[in-house]
């Protein structure tokens, strides 16, 4: 059977956060099921080996409303591509009327959606799991896994000559928006008391934005530059061996903390100024927030107040 599921949020860790859901879906109906995502997801660079997914589909769309899926003739466009996989039910995990015309005039038999015109308050975890319940009585309580090739891990060990006997951790060090990133010194400091203790490699998981490089050039230009190996010119699909490689990963709210965790590596997430619950909901996240607060939220800007002291505590506790 063909199934198609929407997810059209943003970015990896939108589509990180749903991926329980889309396998509860394949194994409900015994079929791998095909995603309708944006390209900023960069899904293609993290599920090409989940069984459970069948292909993944672009949603072409941006702000400047000259993509190939914008406007009154994109949706004509998306019609068109989706008619061609002859999908017999589609999941869309949004309350967009424009999707649902478009799954009609697509010819698909099955629409199961959120409720239309209700974006308020839609919970990015217990919205879909009441979906899921509402419509197929499944109970979704897993977290993300991500698969990947065995091979691939071992050839990365290798070439990065990784030692089982040091620590080797991640520092996802980038973020989507300068509120995200915490300052170089923290990580400066936590990589002093994280060295102290145990002989470390440390690798630093960052974009091409020059903000993000300010941060990466300070860290590797300061006394413990013979420590840091950084990945910044290495794709998404190239770092998750890597990753899975790491005994821990300490990371901002970016893509390499939801990457972390969906392959099972203990992650510390630093929440600085969006919604916890991207920094939670995994047993494998441990979430530090800014000093003064008792949760955050977006328009904390916490950056500054993200205690490195804190961070060492729970790293403590974890490789301990």
């Amino acid at each position: 059977m063909k199934i198609l599921a929407v997810q059209n949020r943003m970015g990896i860790g939108d589509t990180v956060i749903f991926l329980p859901f889309i396998k509860a879906l394949s194994e409900k109906f015994n079929s791998p099921i095909s995603l309708l995502v944006k390209e900023s997801s960069k899904a293609d660079q993290y599920l090409d080996q989940s069984n459970y997914i069948d292909r993944i589909i672009f949603l072409e769309r941006d702000k400047n409303n000259k993509s190939r899926h914008d406007g009154f003739w994109g949706s004509l466009n998306l019609i068109k591509d989706l008619k061609k996989h002859d999908f017999r039910k589609i999941f869309i995990f949004n309350s967009s009327l424009r999707f649902y015309l478009v799954a009609k005039l697509s010819g698909i038999p099955e629409i199961y959606q959120y409720p239309l015109f209700d974006k308020n308050e839609q919970h990015i975890t217990d919205t879909p799991k009441q979906f899921i319940k509402t419509y197929l009585n499944l109970t979704v309580t897993e977290d993300p896994i991500l698969q990947i090739d065995q091979n691939s891990i071992l050839n990365t060990k290798k070439k990065f000559d990784i030692n089982e006997k040091d620590l080797n951790i991640l520092l996802g060090i980038g973020g989507s928006g300068p509120t995200k990133r915490i300052p170089a010194k923290t990580f400066l400091k936590l990589i002093d008391q994280i060295s102290k203790i145990k002989k470390c490699k440390f690798f630093l998981a960052t974009g091409k934005n020059a903000d993000e490089q300010i941060i990466l050039n300070e860290i590797l230009h300061s006394k413990f530059h013979d420590l840091c190996i950084p990945l910044d010119n290495m794709t998404v699909k190239e770092t998750l061996p890597l990753i899975k490689n790491c005994d821990i990963s300490i990371c901002n709210d970016t893509g390499f903390s939801h990457l972390s965790a969906a392959l099972g590596i203990k992650t510390i997430t630093l929440m600085a100024d969006a919604p916890l619950i991207y920094g939670n909901y995994s047993s494998k996240m441990f979430p530090i927030i800014p000093d003064g607060e008792t949760t955050v939220s977006h328009r904390t800007n916490g950056k500054d107040r993200i205690n490195p002291d804190k961070i060492f505590e729970t790293f403590l506790k974890i490789v301990n």
